[in-house]
């Protein structure tokens, strides 16, 4: 009954693909394209509309009547397989009674390390919501040995999934592409304007505090960062609890074929992302193997080497996990991040405030961090329904929610009404509540929500709509609560007053904003899939890269620092490396013909 609705979006987005690849390289051209696009929606949905009325759209008040039939009396707990949680277990707290109020449900979250993937396989069942770190292999052996549901099967994104249909036509359609033809889910970040990019993540946040009481000294490159640091850790020995602080502090569970603190610090200073085994650059469209003497990703490593040397590295780095990570940036024992979700989101508190203390952007003058563009097909970590559920229609009722402004807010500030709201003008606010556990998450909740905002926090740790897409329930803003007006008007702090007057700048995006960044643009690009048998080569070389760079950090000396490198280059050229370049490098050209078509080159 709502083929139709969805026939026409699809079209509509393949359109605008067609258009894409004919067009110019200018600027001008982006926004020309942004604007067909939504122009070849509205020809798309009129031409669906004159076909049927009856079936262009569930209303509101229909759609609330199914919502009540599937709805159990009695609560279930749903299966959520995520290979992107750092949390095992129910899902507690105010998004577990937001689950509860909605839909009947507790969320059972169930990560993914090593070798639980293999275990579900094997069984047969994925669980009741699969969420994916990536789109490639393993997602698509789901599809292939027939573990994920068809989102089309018995009109079950038709009718629960009103709100993906009607707003999130391309990544439908980017998902059916990559999928083999048929729809199993949508991408993480899915974006409404083609021609914008995202707020840029690698902001270089620095204990601003520190730095003023340093003088502000010139930080031109990674020597110079090293040199600060140095200097920080001298006036600044011990942390909230006097514990010894160091310049950094990281953890390891989120390393993938390489380690990720190292592949994302060049990622914030060349300006390059992270691509199989190595690191692309979107703007030359130029793929560096992580292995390359004088290399980005070997660059960054020393760099970490450097820090570890000299005593501003936390020992515990290795083997700490992500909480103790977390740890260490609330309490202070570190200085630097080059993320601002794991910096400044993490250090910036009303108690660090009031006593002067803050993490703000301080880039070096010669880093180029990447940008990447708002994509309106969406990103590569898909939201899916397990084949075997029993519940599909409430697992596609659910995503369905979460991708509304209302879902969208509530996974990241907390409940409406309780955290935040829409004030006469449709500007978003935040409550006194809101504010306060957004930048404490350990401050507790209220109104009937229990425990605090960090115990009852969303985590799926996956996202629907990108963070800096247009809410079409406000009144022009972002999921972006760092432009929101009602946030941004003045200084929420006396140190905040000062790094806003030293850079010129109100919000962390608009001080990375001036930098040379080096921008990544949304596109349909996947990856592409690994024959059985190289599958088995990536794997050990994935193995021999983590180990021997974690080998590499701690290395006392200059020179076990290349003998390391040196062996890890040899061992990882016998298990196979120079295959798994060539594989990747086949796939830089893909991608960059990706990036010529959405670029309308």
């Amino acid at each position: 009954m709502k083929a139709k609705r969805i026939v026409a979006l699809l079209m509509a987005a393949t359109m605008v693909a067609s258009l894409t690849a004919c067009g110019g390289s200018d600027t001008a051209t982006t926004a020309e394209t942004a604007d067909t696009a939504e122009d070849a929606a509205d020809e798309a949905e009129d031409e669906a509309d004159t076909e049927g009325e009856a079936e262009a759209e569930v209303s509101d008040e229909d759609y609330e009547e199914l919502l009540a039939e599937i709805i159990p009396e009695e609560t279930v707990t749903l299966d959520v397989f995520d290979q992107l949680a750092n949390y095992s277990g129910e899902q507690i707290g105010w998004f577990g009674q937001v689950m509860l109020e909605k839909f009947n449900v507790k969320l059972n979250i169930i990560p993914d390390p090593d070798g639980v993937y293999e275990t579900r396989m094997e069984s047969g069942d994925l669980g009741d919501i699969v969420i994916w770190g990536s789109d490639g292999d393993e997602y698509l052996q789901a599809i292939e040995k027939g573990m994920l549901y068809d989102w089309n099967e018995d009109d079950l994104l038709a009718e629960y999934g009103p709100y993906i249909i009607e707003n999130m036509g391309a990544a439908l359609e980017k998902n059916a592409e990559i999928s083999g033809g048929t729809t199993y889910g949508i991408g993480h970040d899915v974006a409404v304007d083609a021609s914008a990019r995202q707020d840029i993540m690698y902001t270089w946040d620095l204990r601003w505090d520190l730095y003023k009481e340093l003088g502000y000294p010139e930080i031109k490159n990674l020597d110079d960062m090293v040199t600060v640091l140095e200097q920080m850790k001298e006036i600044c020995p011990t942390d909230d609890n006097g514990k010894t602080t160091y310049g950094v502090s990281l953890f390891n569970d989120w390393d993938g074929d390489m380690v990720m603190f190292v592949k994302s610090t060049a990622s914030a200073y060349y300006g390059y992302d992270e691509f199989g085994f190595g690191l692309y650059d979107s703007v030359e469209q130029k793929y560096y193997p992580c292995l390359e003497k004088d290399g980005p990703y070997l660059e960054c490593l020393k760099f970490y080497n450097t820090l570890y040397q000299k005593g501003l590295l936390d020992p515990d780095s290795q083997t700490q996990k992500y909480d103790g990570m977390v740890e260490d940036y609330q309490n202070g024992t570190a200085f630097l991040n080059v993320f601002n979700f794991l910096g400044s989101a993490m250090y910036n508190s009303e108690a660090h405030a009031a006593e002067g203390k803050a993490m703000y952007p301080c880039p070096p003058a010669e880093a180029q961090p990447i940008a990447y563009g708002q994509n309106i097909y969406g990103g590569n970590r898909p939201w899916t329904i397990g084949a075997n559920t029993e519940y599909p229609e409430l697992c596609m009722a659910i995503i369905n929610w979460l991708a509304t402004p209302e879902g969208r807010m509530t996974m990241e500030y907390g409940p409406e009404g309780v955290c935040w709201y829409y004030d006469e003008n449709g500007k978003t606010c935040f409550t006194d509540l809101g504010k306060t556990v957004k930048l404490d998450n350990t401050a507790e909740m209220a109104d009937g929500y229990t425990g605090t905002f960090e115990d009852g926090s969303f985590k799926m740790n996956n996202t629907t709509w990108g963070i800096d897409a247009e809410n079409p329930d406000s009144n022009g803003d972002s999921y972006n609560y760092k432009k929101w007006e009602s946030y941004n008007s003045e200084a929420g702090s006396e140190i905040e007053a000062d790094w806003r007057e030293v850079t010129g700048c109100n919000t962390a995006d608009e001080r990375i904003g001036q930098t040379n960044y080096r921008l990544a643009p949304g596109t349909t690009y996947a990856a592409g899939v690994k024959s059985d048998e190289l599958q088995v080569v990536w794997n050990q070389v994935a193995e021999c890269i983590k180990t021997n760079s974690w080998a590499a950090i701690y290395a006392e000396t200059d020179e076990e620092f290349e003998q390391i490198v040196d062996n890890m280059i040899t061992e990882a050229t016998d298990y196979g490396y120079d295959q798994c370049v060539e594989f990747q490098e086949n796939e830089a050209k893909i991608r960059a013909e990706k990036e010529n078509e959405a670029m309308g080159k």
